[in-house]
């Protein structure tokens, strides 16, 4: 267990902090914006215990660093993660170190035996934890916050547009029960309003085709999406129990912590907490807490490219003349598909930054590079392969424009940097944050995805073609009143996104009264 530190304000005594404590799933679209809701949290004068791994913990050694050198009140609590006690390879910490989706369950059951180490670790602090932040998958820490009598709200990564989609698909009213805690061991669980929608099955179960259109009665704006693309479609071996437990949970939640802010999504924010009678906390966008280079860099992992080089090569570029591209830490784009999209940026003629997944996976791929590529784009293309400063680089002046897989992670990221986007979603609910930057925001383009790669599951066909990419890389660069438009706008958000978390700003604000309600009913309790 790491100790990052003593009080910010040293106008609070420890015994008279909020304690949160934060436990993400271990994957890094999940943790990352979990580290950033810590710093939040703790810069505001909570005290926080993250809980963390071994190997995660050493992915996060310069945010850990960071917050030590800062006088953030974090605890980093390392707690040991029994991978091989769960047939997984001795040092299989995270999602994306998982050789096949089948071992999935495995690693779920693993998370969950860490309940009672974090129940023990708990009972020894001082103060006692006033409240549980849990991502949504982590369904056993509920055990825990009733024990310690204390809330446990729910985070999962969503936006409020695809939380409210998968609401509306997911669950059905007479299962959902909202939770007051009386005393340290009393719960209390009643019915809230029957308008909870309709449950998942009744949506999809009676369509068969996976491009059939879905329309989603009642939302806010007009949705449609096909079978495929809507949320919750994945479909994961084994792990029927722990999805009914997460469900359960999830329902039981006292309230949500969601990664955005009002002035982004008021209506779906107001319609989910219509919806479920549950307060939506929305305190982002989280990745604002970092506001310089070093900071920026040392975000969920040790880049593999030098910082340094980056920003030289960034420097070097006209101001609004690159287009950055990657697609996250889990999807699994097919060499081919790969080799298509390059050739679409070399055919672009504009500079690129392009992040991808090669090296010993994709030998291919590193073939068709060496075999004449990066030469040929040598004075106006950089590739890094693994991990890169994302939100560094999108803060940069020379970006003009974001090719993304629309994760929120790196959509919200997109937003806060004021850089319009090409949109290539692969599963999840990407094809529904997509929806919200094409039609709702009007701040990106599609590629024009065909077809949805599963998590877990690797590509194996050209969907897009290196035509469309250079189309939609055109589209976006385009002089016209149109593309002009789309960057004004993506520029206006951009600019409400940092307003939201400057004092006084609603998220800003948001995190202060969640401060004080969490230990206003800490106190109540106790």
């Amino acid at each position: 267990m790491t100790s990052a530190g003593q009080a910010l304000s040293g106008s609070l005594d420890a015994s008279e902090r909020t304690h949160f404590v934060l436990v993400p799933l271990m994957a890094q679209g999940h943790t990352i914006p979990m580290t950033d809701m810590a710093c939040l949290l703790a810069k505001h004068g909570a005290q926080v215990s993250f809980i963390t791994t071994p190997v995660n913990a050493s992915r996060m050694a310069g945010f850990i660093t960071h917050a030590a050198e800062t006088g953030l009140t974090i605890q980093f609590v390392e707690l040991h993660f029994p991978a091989v006690e769960f047939g997984l390879p001795d040092g299989c910490e995270n999602a994306d170190m998982l050789q096949s989706i089948d071992q999935f369950k495995n690693f779920m059951e693993a998370c969950a035996a860490l309940r009672d180490p974090l129940r023990a670790y708990l009972r020894q602090q001082h103060p006692s934890p006033t409240c549980i932040i849990s991502d949504v998958s982590h369904w056993w820490t509920g055990d825990i916050a009733r024990e310690f009598g204390i809330p446990r709200l729910s985070f999962n990564g969503f936006c409020g547009f695809a939380y409210l989609a998968r609401i509306k698909e997911k669950y059905q009213s007479e299962n959902y029960y909202s939770t007051t805690v009386l005393s340290n061991s009393v719960s209390v669980y009643t019915p809230v309003s029957n308008r909870y929608m309709i449950v998942h099955d009744n949506l999809l179960e009676n369509v068969e085709n996976e491009n059939d259109i879905i329309n989603f009665p009642g939302f806010p704006t007009p949705l449609e999406l096909t079978k495929a693309r809507c949320p919750g479609t994945i479909s994961v071996n084994g792990v029927e129990q722990i999805r009914k437990n997460m469900n359960e949970e999830e329902m039981r939640s006292t309230d949500v912590v969601i990664n955005t802010f009002q002035e982004l999504e008021a209506l779906y924010i107001e319609s989910f907490e219509q919806i479920t009678g549950k307060k939506v906390w929305t305190v982002g966008p989280m990745c604002l807490c970092n506001q310089d280079n070093n900071t920026m860099a040392a975000r969920g992992n040790k880049a593999s490219v030098d910082e340094a080089q980056c920003l030289r090569w960034l420097d070097s570029m006209k101001p609004g003349s690159v287009i950055f591209v990657s697609f996250g830490s889990l999807a699994c784009t097919a060499p081919q598909q790969l080799v298509e999209l390059g050739l679409g940026l070399e055919a672009s003629k504009k500079p690129f930054i392009w992040v991808i997944k090669a090296g010993d996976k994709f030998p291919e791929v590193e073939e068709w590079l060496a075999e004449g590529f990066e030469e040929r784009v040598k004075d106006r293309g950089l590739i890094i392969r693994g991990w890169a400063p994302q939100v560094m680089i999108l803060w940069h002046k020379a970006i003009a424009g974001f090719m993304t897989h629309c994760g929120w992670n790196s959509t919200i990221e997109g937003i806060c940097a004021g850089t319009p986007m090409i949109t290539w979603p692969h599963f999840a609910e990407q094809f529904v944050n997509e929806r919200l930057v094409v039609d709702v925001l009007k701040t990106g383009v599609e590629v024009g995805v065909k077809a949805v790669t599963q998590w877990g599951q690797e590509q194996t066909e050209v969907t897009v073609t290196r035509d469309a990419v250079e189309t939609a890389v055109s589209k976006l660069m385009d002089k016209g009143e149109a593309a002009e438009e789309m960057r004004m706008r993506a520029k206006e958000f951009g600019v409400k996104a940092r307003r939201a978390l400057e004092e006084g700003g609603s998220s800003y604000n948001n995190i202060n009264l969640l401060i004080q309600e969490m230990g206003n009913r800490a106190n109540a309790s106790g």
